[in-house]
């Protein structure tokens, strides 16, 4: 039985005079901030009953929100035209919402078909667009949904992971836990004089003349297939036996699906095929940025091999390969790309072409290539809003061919969901070998 979702109430919270702390301030966006996605990433979470009151979800997030000013700002442009961050305190939206059906019901049969209905749709093309929207989603059991989507160029994975912490801690302790986060972006691209970039940004993390991102195709929607696939620890633990040397459940894992998917994907023995890893770099700068920096400080690693090597080679080599690319994420590599920003920066100032993140867009296909993100550091253990962690991670359909998701699982014992997608082509094999350590 389809399941009706109901929006009930919407409305835009703002900091209190009292708490906000955006002072309206036009902040500039960070060369970071410019190579990730433009457009806003969903994420939705959902917890058995009984679980707090809208209001307290609500009272919470407004006691959060202020301590992260850019969330409840909104997009500007500078003296220069460049789009910047306006820490205005114009607020978050929030919809509040009824679904007419059991929550532990719609998670076993049919929540993928009304998952789009369980967070806000916002519009990145619409003036004075909120940059951080939510969503209460009752079911007629007590459970409850949280949907958010957040504009990419505010926060990373990272930077969410801590927001959405403070925002529990808020309800769970009536506000008396409220951490503080570091939220000077300024401090995360301090540039040498001159800059001297040393790698070429604009092809890598930009959408420049030479890009490899102009070489792929797109495919219908209806031929685009999200799915997913659960590893116990057990099955983890055999990889990293397979391995034979100390690897993060992260590595082992990408190894296995870089191997099966191309299996699946048939591709020719003499193919390239690389993997976009994103690559946390709070802890790779010198100096360090803390971890609890919130805005954009991810870059990407390439690892790539020849399809008859990738297939051929031993879960040990491929482990190998990507812990090798992500090496090449170092200091250096990021300073040459704070210098690129600052060097891009003046030029675009006095006229220049403004930068494009290598972002895909909605039906692009990364055959035979793939890229991945890894959830498995955010802590879902610490999504508890008083009533315990969260029983489901909800992906949302994802639009692009070759992407990939780490995610902890919320399961009872534990272990590691992959939310991937794949031209519809090449599902039945995958599914067929996903689990086969051969």
């Amino acid at each position: 039985m389809a399941v009706t979702v109901e929006i009930t109430r919407s409305t835009v919270l703002e900091p209190s005079p009292e708490s906000a702390r955006g002072g309206g301030k036009k902040i500039p966006l960070t060369v970071f901030d410019r190579a990730s996605t433009d457009g806003y990433i969903p994420a939705v979470f959902a917890w058995n009953g009984p679980a707090p009151t809208n209001d307290a979800l609500k009272d919470g997030l407004l006691a959060a929100v202020a301590r992260f000013p850019h969330l409840a700002g909104r997009f500007a442009a500078d003296d220069h035209g460049r789009k910047c961050f306006h820490l205005n305190d114009a607020g978050v939206l929030v919809l509040e919402a009824t679904a007419d059906a059991d929550l532990s019901h719609a998670l076993a049969h049919d929540v993928s078909a009304h998952i789009n209905e369980l967070y806000p749709k916002a519009d990145r093309e619409r003036e004075g667009e909120p940059l951080f929207n939510v969503q209460l989603t009752r079911y007629a059991c007590g459970g409850l949904v949280i949907g958010t989507a957040c504009h990419h160029q505010v926060a990373d994975g990272q930077s969410m992971s801590v927001f959405y912490t403070a925002w529990a801690a808020a309800v769970r302790t009536d506000s008396a836990v409220l951490p503080t986060p570091f939220v000077d972006r300024s401090a995360t691209v301090v540039a040498r004089s001159p800059p001297a970039p040393a790698f070429d940004h604009r092809n890598i993390e930009f959408k420049g003349e030479h890009s490899s991102t102009h070489a792929y195709r797109v495919l219908p929607m209806d031929r685009i297939e999200n799915l997913a696939a659960h590893f116990p620890d057990e099955f983890v633990a055999g990889l990293k036996a397979s391995v034979g040397a100390r690897c993060s459940t992260f590595q082992c894992l990408l190894a296995h699906a870089w191997k099966k998917v191309t299996a699946a994907r048939d591709l020719a023995p003499d193919d390239f095929t690389h993997v976009r890893v994103a690559v946390n770099c709070r802890g790779r700068a010198r100096p360090p940025v803390p971890t609890d920096f919130f805005g954009n400080m991810v870059l990407w690693a390439f690892p790539t091999m020849q399809v008859r090597d990738l297939l051929s080679s031993s879960y040990a080599a491929v482990v190998g390969v990507i812990r090798d690319a992500v090496a090449r994420v170092d200091d250096d590599y990021i300073q040459s790309f704070v210098d690129f920003g600052e060097a891009e920066r003046g030029g675009i100032e006095d006229g220049g072409d403004e930068l494009a993140s290598t972002a895909a867009t909605p039906g692009t296909v990364f055959c035979p290539d793939l890229e991945v993100d890894s959830w498995l550091g955010f802590r879902f253990h610490d999504l508890d809003f008083g009533y315990g962690p969260p029983c489901a991670f909800l992906p949302p359909d994802l639009p692009i061919e070759g992407i990939m998701i780490f995610v902890p699982s919320c399961a009872a014992k534990g272990g590691v969901d992959l939310f991937m997608v794949l031209d519809d082509e090449h599902v039945d094999t995958f599914k067929q070998i996903c689990y086969s350590m051969d």
